[in-house]
């Protein structure tokens, strides 16, 4: 009995000093959940409050790239603009060469209508001379009144204006200048005007002077006058209808000098304008 009593008692003893077994494969590891110390401070430091200065930078830099954004987008238009202010100036030039050349036609044709005027309204003033210049009197009569309207080039000066592009021209001097030379169209328009009304009244009298069949026959096949060698009769010598077609003659010889007039100063000032344009514009 004694002997199964310490048999009993070695086993409980081997029992309490049996080691832990160890974990088994499906038992996990404890793991750390907490983040070491180093790295919360870290964290802290590198998104802490900012000061004052710190906003002020980030405003001033922000604002100088707006700003500088907005310089280079004005530099940009101020450029375009200038090369579209000189366009329109090269334009410009090239219509006041073209009206140069118009002008100078114009004036010849103006000059040459009222030295036949002249002629026309001496002979009607002089019963002497009529009856042996009646061929004379009908090539005047028909082609003395005639007025060929001025015919410019004011393309550009129009698209200037309506566009609201004359505000590309920066000189106030050249602008001037512009304006100052359009501005003469007016009134030449205007005597143009009356010499219609001048030649109906004066048809409306011709009429009754002369033979219509003879100014047929002055027709050439390209629409040009052909002068009659012969001096054909005309409808009525009477002296009270010839004085009333002189004075419409007379009229329209006024309003032909007026037109004259009009056009050697566009033609002066054309060429003015051109020169001043070409020098300030450094144009050829």
């Amino acid at each position: 009995m004694e002997e199964d009593k310490n048999i009993e008692r070695r086993q409980e003893d081997a029992t309490e000093v049996r080691p832990s077994e160890p974990a088994t494969s499906n038992q996990q590891p404890e793991t750390n959940t907490q983040q070491p110390d180093m790295e919360v401070h870290h964290h802290s430091h590198s998104h802490g409050k900012k000061n004052w200065k710190s906003y002020f930078w980030e405003f001033l830099m922000l604002f100088l790239a707006v700003f500088c954004g907005f310089l280079a987008e004005y530099q940009l238009e101020h450029v375009i603009e200038h090369q579209r202010e000189k366009q329109y100036i090269e334009s410009l030039i090239a219509d006041l060469k073209s009206d140069q050349k118009v002008l100078a036609q114009h004036l010849d044709w103006i000059k040459t209508g009222i030295s036949m005027m002249d002629t026309l309204t001496n002979i009607l003033n002089d019963p002497s001379q009529i009856q042996n210049n009646t061929g004379q009197l009908y090539y005047l009569a028909r082609l003395a009144p005639r007025l060929q309207p001025l015919s410019t080039n004011n393309r550009t000066f129009e698209q200037l204006k309506n566009s609201g592009n004359f505000r590309l021209i920066r000189k106030l001097e050249a602008s001037n200048k512009i304006m100052d030379y359009y501005e003469k169209f007016p009134l030449i328009r205007m005597l143009e005007s009356i010499n219609e009304t001048e030649f109906t009244q004066y048809k409306s009298v011709a009429a009754k002077v002369f033979d219509p069949l003879v100014f047929i026959k002055m027709e050439g096949d390209n629409g040009q006058l052909i002068r009659n060698s012969e001096n054909p009769p005309l409808r009525t010598t009477n002296k009270e209808t010839l004085q009333e077609l002189s004075v419409f003659a007379v009229y329209m010889n006024g309003t032909k000098k007026g037109i004259l007039g009009g056009d050697e100063q566009l033609k002066i000032a054309g060429d003015d304008l051109i020169k001043y344009l070409q020098k300030e514009y450094r144009l050829k």
